[in-house]
């Protein structure tokens, strides 16, 4: 569709780092769809100016600022980049930044990626729209403080968890992750990437090793524990050839889109600390033989994206339970779509498609401007969709999960605003998102709820 000569044409930009592969690759399917390539802001730019400001045609992108040595010293307060301590400060300093973006049409929300990046506050959303997700004792009204290792180990008796994920409440990629499990005589073990210097300085690394000294892990914990701690109850998944196996599902515009499957022998199945991607006909084949539907497996993690309506794409890891039949969802991410060379799924609308040309062609269908010619087809089909400027912010064909959202498939009455968000647009042939089919989907799984009351950019 061509822009009237009043609606200026419709040009990318994107907040990243200049040398990053996240924004090659997204350039690249800039430029595959005909358009030139985006306009790049530095992270580090942003940080320094305290922002940046976007004209009103810009359909802006924020990418992740990882991976950048001078950036994440300046979230961080000048700690180096293998440090694990410091996430509070890098999530104090990523929402500072996000709300010095000025101007644009965002694809990103930045009260949405506040949640997204506090696991504490994300798993209570989900929990309070009924998506399945493991039972936590630091969400929701009744969350309890962590201190540190003490509080820990009284939180594992009051609600009877012997087994579960220690978690930086700001952390993504695993860092600072630790997989606690306790068992008879008081023996207790950790295993996480976290390697502890003689100085007792936290490093992320490559390597997931084993701590089994109570004394090492209580020294783990409450060095992490000023930065925020998120727990979360272990729950036993499913396995493929002899491996703990959980998917990375990433949606876009409301629709699950891509999906791999990630391996491990350890608890930590991301893919840079040595996971393996897995088969993911076999993982469809297990989840249909175990009497679910695999639509329903991938509507899970389109009611865990429904909960940021205002977000073109996250990235969900679905946590299957033992027999494939049940799933939670472990996290949402907001910079979950590095999956290089994946296209989409069949059905999905984005066959042929990787992560970032979808979000592209999903971005331009609710952003081109609106016909000129008294055409009643277009007309009809711009009624259905208000596009840019209408103020409507809730996601086309997605349901809100925010509770007093008025979504559920209508749009929020906002006013416009030169910086308004992106509604999900599931495009053509897309399937509405919403609860799993009553009677064959896949059960939510949380685990056994304890008596007391109570209940991350990442690449994978």
């Amino acid at each position: 569709m061509s822009p009237s000569a009043s609606e200026p044409p419709r040009r990318f930009a994107v907040v990243g780092n200049p040398d990053n592969r996240r924004v090659a690759l997204f350039t690249d399917a800039v430029r595959a769809a005909g358009l030139p390539a985006p306009r790049v802001v530095p992270w580090i730019d942003v940080l320094r100016d305290g922002g940046a400001d976007f004209g009103p045609a810009e359909i802006v992108r924020v990418d992740s600022p990882g991976e950048d040595e001078g950036v994440d010293r300046l979230l961080r307060g000048g700690l180096g980049p293998t440090r694990v301590e410091g996430s509070a400060r890098w999530y104090a300093g990523l929402t500072g930044a996000l709300a010095g973006l000025r101007g644009g049409l965002r694809l990103d929300d930045p009260d949405d990626l506040a949640v997204l990046f506090d696991k504490r506050r994300c798993h209570a959303v989900l929990d309070a729209a009924g998506v399945p997700v493991p039972t936590s004792p630091t969400s929701g009204p009744s969350a309890a403080p962590v201190g540190g290792w003490d509080d820990v180990r009284a939180l594992m008796r009051e609600h009877r968890m012997p087994r579960l994920f220690v978690k930086p409440a700001h952390g993504s990629s695993a860092s600072g992750v630790l997989a606690v499990e306790s068992g008879g005589a008081g023996r207790i073990r950790a295993t996480t990437s976290v390697e502890r210097a003689p100085d007792g300085s936290l490093h992320n690394s490559l390597t997931v090793r084993r701590y089994e000294r109570e004394a090492d892990i209580a020294a783990i914990v409450d060095a992490l524990a000023p930065d925020g701690l998120h727990l979360e109850r272990w729950l036993p998944k499913a396995s493929q050839d002899g491996r703990a196996a959980d998917l990375r599902v990433v949606v876009v515009a409301g629709r699950a889109t891509h999906a791999v499957v990630r391996t491990s022998r350890t608890p930590l199945t991301n893919l840079h600390l040595g996971g393996r991607r897995g088969d993911l006909d076999a993982v469809r084949r297990s989840v249909e033989a175990a009497g679910a539907r695999w639509s329903d497996v991938l509507g899970v993690c389109e009611r865990a994206a429904a909960c940021f309506p205002r977000t073109l794409c996250v990235g969900v890891d679905l946590l299957p339970a033992v027999g494939w039949r049940r799933a939670a969802v472990g996290e949402v991410n907001a910079f979950g779509d590095l999956l290089p060379r994946l296209t989409g799924l069949p059905g999905s609308g984005a066959e042929g498609l990787d992560t970032y040309a979808t979000q592209v062609a999903a971005a331009l269908r609710h952003h081109s401007p609106p016909p000129t010619s008294g055409n009643p087809a277009r007309r009809s089909r711009v009624a259905a969709d208000p596009g840019p400027g209408s103020g409507a912010t809730g996601a086309l064909g997605r349901r809100s999960c925010v509770p007093g959202d008025p979504g559920q498939g209508t749009p929020a009455p906002e006013a416009p605003s030169p910086g308004s968000r992106v509604p999900g647009d599931s495009g053509p042939g897309s399937r509405a998102p919403g609860a799993p089919s009553p009677g064959s989907g896949v059960a939510a799984d949380p685990g056994p709820r304890p008596p007391a009351p109570g209940t991350p950019v990442p690449s994978p």
